[in-house]
């Protein structure tokens, strides 16, 4: 039986993941979708400037395989409120609350991009049952070009994107794959044009996990993706990251890029189910 506060039935027209509003603390609500099954959970934990549309491919594949399911926009992103100042500590605290509201323990954490830190962060405070870090990882995370390009759209240069067809051709150039999912990936998470999305990114431009945590391995199952035509995350990224795990395994598709999730989601999807199924389904 689905939890009515914010499930959508199997037989409803509505969106699985159109969500509802949860009340976190004073000043911070979250825009979540929730549908209960089997545990462990599976939660999703988008990327900068991302919202909890990005996993849809694998928020429904997950459905449909009878897991528990939870999606949510970020505070500052999508329709959660704005934080007044961005932390990563934050973002891993309002994750804890969530989890609790939901009865939630000892989730599977499926990170995409900078939501990869958050998910680690939540690891060493919380029990979680496996990782999944798409495009993500440690150290290392701004490309030379992101921090001016950002800093340009944080200072006014996000306005051009109210101009007619600007949408449109970021969308364009992003990605060279134009299968229906991508469409509706662009249409679902357009860049955003809100101070919040760009400023909220600050707090990850110098993060250092191992600065945090000096620690020689991470004892808890780990699923790292990443894609060939991805210019922020590569491939030596992943090896490095699945490194630091007891149980690490990389996963490097051809073809794709920093959106694998989205450009290649079939594939990405039956990783993430095979993985899941030996290590913690079983």
């Amino acid at each position: 039986m689905l939890n009515t506060e914010c499930s959508i039935s199997h037989n409803s027209l509505e969106d699985a993941l159109t969500g509802v509003k949860i009340h976190l603390r004073r000043g911070v609500d979250l825009q979540v979708c929730h549908h209960q099954g089997i545990t462990p959970s599976m939660v999703f934990i988008h990327g900068g400037m991302g919202n909890r549309f990005n996993f849809r491919v694998q928020y429904e594949f997950a459905q449909n395989q009878g897991w528990e399911v939870l999606a949510y926009d970020l505070g500052g992103h999508g329709e959660s409120s704005r934080y007044s100042r961005y932390s990563i500590r934050r973002h891993y605290r309002d994750l804890q609350r969530l989890l609790h509201h939901f009865g939630i323990n000892s989730p599977v954490l499926c990170c995409h991009s900078y939501g990869v830190p958050i998910g680690l962060e939540f690891a060493q405070h919380q029990p979680v049952s496996a990782i999944i870090a798409i495009a993500g990882g440690t150290h290392n995370l701004a490309p030379w070009w992101e921090i001016p390009l950002m800093k340009f759209m944080a200072g006014g240069g996000r306005y051009l994107y109210h101009l007619p067809g600007v949408q449109v051709l970021n969308n364009f150039v992003s990605t060279s794959y134009r299968h229906s999912v991508m469409e509706r990936f662009f249409a679902e998470n357009p860049v955003p044009k809100d101070l919040d999305a760009y400023k909220s990114l600050e707090i990850f431009w110098n993060y250092n996990f191992f600065v945090r945590h000096p620690l020689p391995k991470m004892h808890i199952p780990a699923l790292v993706i990443t894609a060939q035509q991805d210019p922020m995350f590569t491939r030596q990224m992943g090896d490095e990251l699945a490194s630091h795990f007891d149980n690490g395994t990389h996963i490097h598709f051809a073809n794709a890029g920093h959106l694998v999730m989205a450009e290649r989601a079939e594939l990405v999807n039956q990783a993430i189910a095979e993985w899941l199924n030996k290590q913690v389904y079983n």
